[in-house]
């Protein structure tokens, strides 16, 4: 009998992080309900982790590197709402990279429930005048690695 050796192909959610979250008062309207804003915040708190799975993070990168990154444009679907003491996911997954930009894929769920679907786009910027400065290279590499 012939043996035929398959390449296994890379499968992308092995490339998605995921930072979990719960829901607490303070994220809530006067209905239990997430108040919409919040989910920036969900947003941006696995966006940070990410990064610091990465093996690097803000201050780090403003100190060492003098570069930040900025938001310069979202777009956030809400599919259904969130609630007072849900156990929520926020996925991470680097869809794009530029030198300077970059776009996330993220989603807030459920379990198995999409509650929410962002595109995020960041510019890395220099602390002193925000303007554009490239991606550090040692970061760049690893982001690489993640597409």
């Amino acid at each position: 009998m012939t043996r035929i050796a398959v390449k296994p192909t890379l499968q992308p959610e092995l490339f998605v992080y995921s930072f979990p979250v719960r829901v607490y008062f303070e994220n809530t309207d006067a209905g239990g309900v997430v108040y919409h804003a919040e989910y920036l915040k969900f947003l941006e708190r696995a966006r940070t982790e990410w990064l610091r799975r990465l093996g690097y993070d803000h201050q780090a990168l403003a100190r060492d590197h003098r570069a930040l990154f900025v938001v310069t444009a979202m777009t956030i679907d809400f599919s259904r709402p969130a609630r007072l003491d849900d156990s929520l996911a926020v996925s991470v997954r680097l869809e794009s990279l530029g030198r300077v930009r970059c776009v996330f894929v993220q989603e807030v769920k459920r379990d198995d429930e999409v509650l929410a679907k962002a595109r995020v786009t960041v510019a890395s910027v220099t602390g002193e005048n925000m303007k554009p400065v490239e991606i550090p290279e040692g970061l760049r590499k690893k982001m690489e690695a993640s597409l």
